[in-house]
């Protein structure tokens, strides 16, 4: 009986769209994800940021129903330099950030806490402080980036910074602070926002990672629902008076869930990153 060959399935290349800008530390990144992400029968798009008219793109993506990934810099890691050219200092303590199908993540499981604990001797803060109880002061006001407040609100920073403010004050007699992300030339260049966080009442942002920074140090926040911060954080901004402050044990999940879905360059090549994702069921 004559057998029948088998049945052969295509292996389509992933797709890594590339930066133009020559020090973009996707040009890092994108060799280590050919390494340690494998190929399959589907096509499956990586993206760093937002720049280049990476928005279109991934529009495209949803639009043909084509499975993508975005990469970025980690929620919980050694900071790397932005400027004038990025820099990472250590590819151990450096954690990027893989989402499939968003910008952050907002869905996954709650890990062991080993990776957790792994950041904790490495010496990256990741520990809960609980909330400021005493006095608070003012609201700060922290939007994100000119790019992903078009991709994700679509309007202008300076829109949503107004619009943000202007319904803040129908609820809230208490000084608001707006504070951009620190660039080169601007009022907050050279600055930490751990000073603006002191005796702080509530964060508010969109998708800006400072909420990592205000829940770290005992200040709520008030997010976008699809911001990393969403599981702990309010939504509606005519509660400010009286902010979400979730338990230490809502806290201490969430931190493992976040540090699950971010990975360092060696644990990229190695397949760490794709092998944990899996197992996320994302």
């Amino acid at each position: 009986m004559e057998r029948k060959p088998k049945k052969q399935h295509n292996i389509i290349m992933n797709i890594y769209h590339q930066i133009t800008r020559p020090d973009c530390l996707s040009h890092q990144l994108w060799p280590h994800f050919k390494k340690g992400w494998p190929e399959s029968d589907k096509t499956v798009h990586f993206f760093w940021g937002l720049a280049e008219g990476q928005p279109a793109k991934i529009q495209e993506c949803i639009n043909k129903g084509e499975e993508w990934w975005y990469v970025d810099t980690g929620y919980l890691t050694e900071q790397i330099t932005r400027y004038p050219s990025p820099k990472i200092h250590d590819i151990n303590k450096t954690y990027f950030r893989i989402i499939k199908g968003y910008m952050h993540t907002i869905r996954g499981k709650v890990g062991d806490g080993k990776r957790l604990q792994k950041l904790q001797s490495q010496g990256i803060d990741v520990k809960f402080k609980g909330w400021y109880t005493g006095d608070t002061k003012h609201i700060l006001v922290c939007p994100s980036s000119q790019t992903v407040t078009y991709h994700i609100n679509d309007m202008n920073q300076q829109q949503w910074i107004n619009e943000v403010t202007n319904e803040l004050k129908k609820f809230t007699k208490r000084e608001i602070r707006v504070r951009n992300k620190p660039r080169p030339g601007n009022q907050w260049w050279n600055t930490d926002v751990k000073d603006d966080l002191k005796n702080c009442h509530c964060l508010v942002t969109n998708m800006s990672m400072a909420a990592i920074d205000a829940v770290l140090n005992k200040v709520p926040v008030i997010t976008h629902n699809l911001n990393i911060c969403s599981p702990i954080s309010g939504k509606d901004l005519s509660k400010i008076e009286k902010p979400l402050r979730p338990g230490h044990k809502t806290m201490e999940e969430w931190l493992k869930f976040v540090v699950e879905n971010q990975f360092t360059i060696p644990e990229i090549a190695n397949g760490t990153a794709y092998k944990t994702l899996q197992e996320q069921n994302v």
